[in-house]
C-alpha cells in the first residue's frame, strides 16, 4: 500500500492532534478515578469471575489424569536412572 501525496495523515496539524489525543488519554482514565482498595477489589472480583468459568474435571478424570502424570514420572525417573548410570560408567572408564 501506498499513501497518496498529501494524504490527512501526512500533514503537520493531522500529527498535532494526534499527539495531543494520545496526552490526552494517558492522562485520564478509569484507572486513575479509583483509589487502590477499588482497584483491589475490583481485581478480586475479576478473579472469581474468571474461576467461575473454569471447567472443573470430574473425579473420574481427574484419577485418570493423575495415574497418567505418575506413570509419565515414573517413566521419566527409570529414563534419566538409566542415563545417569550410563554415563557414571562411561566417566569411570575414561578417567580410570
Amino acid at each position: 500500500m501506498t499513501d497518496a501525496v498529501g494524504s490527512s495523515i501526512d500533514t503537520p496539524d493531522a500529527q498535532d492532534r494526534l499527539q495531543e489525543s494520545k496526552k490526552r488519554a494517558r492522562k485520564g482514565g478509569k484507572r486513575a478515578k479509583k483509589g487502590p482498595l477499588k482497584r483491589l477489589a475490583l481485581f478480586y472480583r475479576q478473579i472469581i469471575a474468571e474461576l467461575r468459568k473454569v471447567v472443573w474435571p470430574t473425579r473420574n478424570q481427574l484419577t485418570s489424569y493423575t495415574t497418567v502424570v505418575i506413570f509419565f514420572v515414573a517413566i521419566m525417573i527409570a529414563l534419566v536412572t538409566v542415563i545417569d548410570y550410563g554415563l557414571t560408567h562411561a566417566a569411570k572408564y575414561v578417567f580410570g
